[in-house]
């Protein structure tokens, strides 16, 4: 029964879709049996012969809605009735997979019992005896396909070059050859399922894209990407309106009704490599204490609601960056260009001036436009330098014009910092990485990425102007976007609580978790071996930041107030509420903001949040690559890891460059383990435990660079 696209081009007199859609559940309710023949409930449904396609539309949504539901000899029972759920699957591997219902259950499902569902397919599950206590099911039926497309690798097997997905089942999937472009054993590729089977061997593909040898990080890098539809070039109309800004340059007459900020030490604080240059900073030591002004570039100026660029910049929501590349939100013509902070150049900006006292408290803000000229383009790494006091005569020449200035923003952070102290902020620790890549493009090594006095001088600044912007929107009463970081998940709190108990770390007593108990917990860890293990049990007990229309607070940073303000360049939220921001200083009444911009708020928070979910993913996806790439070069050899996390299947370590592997649980010492969630694993009879943050030697054993896995097992001499 083919389903109709265009339910609205048929035309029936006699009972609508919706009316057949009424009866077919109405009999199979009255029906007695679970099961009646489809011909029958037709009869039964149907007044005249002419209703035939509307009849046939109504049941086949009523399919794809589980509903209803087909089973052997074409008898028709209600999904209800058969007590089948209708889920999602979720992920896959070789021999089982996942599906998630629509009331948040997460079911395991056997690979035999997968009736060949593949991830994204919308699926009828029906219990099965459990295992493990967890709810098990199997597939009944497919009411619906996710996507066709897949990634995958190249492989020779049987006589025959398959295609292995990357995702989906690790089974061969035959390829037609007769619909597929030119590939190569070992060619990371782009398929497409064009034949579906009832098991995963049977499904048939077609090779759409070759993107190089599976072998190269930067081959899987793309096929990543492109798994996840992250935009590669920009359309020609976008590209042309950035032309046409970036030809017109910055000119006197944009200067009109803007603060002229160029006679101040204003400057940029950015990594070596950077060239959206979008934040720069200015202080002042004032009779009250401090005047900090952060000046943010004017993107809002440039790209204008429901523009080709704006709609480009909604769509695409943030920046991606991975290894040494860049995905950008805006056209270079913008991010590297006009709207850049380059040293010495007339820019347009938002700023934000915040008057602080001696103790760090936010005395008053106010927010403008302007236009600077930045002084110089500093570098992390040579202001920490500037600030040991070990800096060059070169790096002093440099910074001659605001050699001032950096004592006094360096007196101002310690004052916000001791500030965050004081409300108790969890001070959680987390190590992002480095990834040296070579002119062949070739990760050739993975250092921990250093941060130090001068990047934690421009996150305090930027979280002043941040809730500085919340607290504009709340005291104007506009709709706005803002970055919210929720209370955890009671749930999770009570794990973390009953985890804290076993290894024997103190926690303080409460009604309602607040920050201040996060920081407790970590400080009564802190100088003890349990630190890092307890620091990585807090940040997984957290929720997941994201963007929000309504203000509810930052739990990580123990603020009522926050957005995201700072970075208009590479972050829609942030050109979002500069959009806003400006309407604001332009005189707009409530009346007018709430009835532009309620909508808008929703819509950017919900996408940009979606977005940003899309480009960790990809970040973390392509970085494991470029981490196995490396690690490929170093099989055989011994590492010192701490165990950072355990699992029933074995438990994961990771070496001080960041990089992590899967210690499995089959490669252990032979006897019978229990798993202490998320602790420990311990072996029943000898009592050795493997514990998180504990200390173990490794070797790394193999790689998997198109999937970006690492697998260790203990040295020999650790055993």
């Amino acid at each position: 029964m083919s389903k109709k696209k265009d339910n609205k081009k048929i035309k029936d007199d006699s009972v609508s879709i919706e009316s057949y859609k009424n009866k077919i559940v109405t009999f199979l309710k009255a029906n007695k049996k679970r099961l009646m023949p489809l011909n029958e409930l037709e009869t039964k449904c149907r007044t005249n012969k002419s209703g035939y396609e509307n009849f046939a539309i109504a049941f086949d949504e009523l399919r794809t809605e589980g509903i209803v539901t087909v089973r052997k000899g074409m008898k028709v029972a209600l999904c209800s009735r058969m007590g089948f759920h209708v889920g999602e699957i979720t992920r896959l591997s070789r021999t089982f997979g996942f599906a998630m219902t629509e009331d948040g259950t997460e079911y395991f499902i056997p690979g035999k019992c997968m009736l060949g569902a593949m991830p994204q397919d919308k699926v009828l599950i029906s219990d099965i005896v459990s295992r493990s206590g967890e709810p098990e099911g199997e597939v009944e039926d497919i009411i619906q396909f996710g996507s066709s497309v897949l990634t995958g690798k190249i492989e020779y097997a049987d006589g025959g070059l398959y295609l292995v997905p990357d995702k989906a089942s690790k089974n061969h999937m035959i390829i037609s050859k007769a619909e597929s472009i030119p590939y190569n054993e070992g060619d990371k590729v782009l398929a497409e399922i064009v034949y579906r089977g009832k098991r995963h061997a049977e499904h048939k593909v077609k090779i759409v894209s070759v993107f190089g040898n599976s072998e190269l990080a930067s081959s899987c890098a793309m096929s990543i990407l492109c798994e996840h539809g992250a935009p590669d070039e920009f359309p020609d109309d976008v590209i042309k309106e950035a032309r046409k800004i970036s030809e017109g340059g910055v000119q006197e007459y944009n200067f009109n009704n803007r603060i002229d900020l160029r006679h101040l030490p204003i400057f940029t604080i950015d990594g070596a490599d950077s060239k959206d240059l979008d934040d720069a900073i200015s202080v002042e030591k004032t009779e009250k204490g401090y005047l900090l002004g952060v000046h943010i570039a004017d993107v809002s100026h440039y790209v204008k609601g429901n523009s080709a660029l704006d709609k480009e910049a909604l769509k695409r929501g943030t920046s991606i960056y991975y290894a040494n590349k860049v995905i950008p939100m805006l056209p270079k013509e913008l991010s590297n260009g006009i709207c850049s902070l380059n040293p010495d150049e007339d820019r347009l900006t938002l700023s934000c001036f915040a008057e602080l006292s001696p103790q760090g408290d936010m005395l008053s803000y106010k927010f403008c436009k302007s236009v600077i000229k930045s002084r110089v383009k500093g570098v992390y790494s040579e202001v920490n330098s500037i600030l040991e006091g070990n800096e060059s005569s070169e790096l002093k020449d440099k910074y001659k014009s605001v050699i001032n200035e950096i004592p006094l923003i360096n007196e101002l952070a310690d004052v916000l910092i001791a500030k965050r102290k004081l409300r108790h902020t969890p001070e959680i620790e987390t190590t992002e990485s480095k990834l040296i890549i070579n002119a062949n493009g070739i990760c050739t090594d993975v250092q921990p990425r250093e941060r130090g006095r001068a990047e934690r001088i421009i996150e305090e600044f930027m979280l002043t102007a941040n809730e500085a912007a919340a607290k504009l929107a709340k005291e104007k009463k506009v709709p706005f976007v803002y970055r919210v970081h929720e209370i955890p998940p009671e749930e999770k709190i009570e794990n973390l609580c009953r985890t804290l108990v076993k290894i024997g770390v103190d926690y303080p007593h409460f009604t309602e978790f607040k920050p201040a108990h996060a920081a407790q917990i970590l400080e009564n860890a802190r100088n003890t071996d349990k630190y890092e293990a307890v620091n990585m049990m807090v940040l997984r007990s957290m929720s997941k930041a994201e963007y929000s229309p309504e203000p509810l607070g930052h739990f990580g940073l123990a603020l009522d107030d926050y957005a995201h303000f700072t970075s208009p360049i590479r972050r829609y939220p942030d050109l979002a509420i500069h959009r806003i921001i400006t309407d604001i200083l332009a005189g707009y009444d409530n009346t007018w903001l709430n009835k532009r911009y309620s909508g808008f708020a929703v819509n950017a928070a919900e996408r940009s949040s979606a977005a940003e979910v899309r480009a960790v993913t990809i970040e973390r996806d392509c970085e494991d690559c470029y981490k196995a790439e490396y690690m490929k070069q170093h099989i055989g050899e011994s590492f010192t890891a701490k165990i950072s996390g355990v699992t029933e299947f074995g438990f994961y370590a990771q070496l001080p460059n960041t990089v992590e592997g899967l210690v499995h649980i089959r490669t252990l010492p032979e006897g019978e383990y229990d798993y202490s969630e998320p602790v420990s694993l311990t072996e029943k009879f000898s009592g050795v435990s493997y514990t998180l943050g504990q200390t173990v030697q490794v070797l790394c054993a193999a790689v998997n660079v198109g999937d970006g896995t690492i697998d260790f097992v203990l040295d020999n001499d650790d055993e």
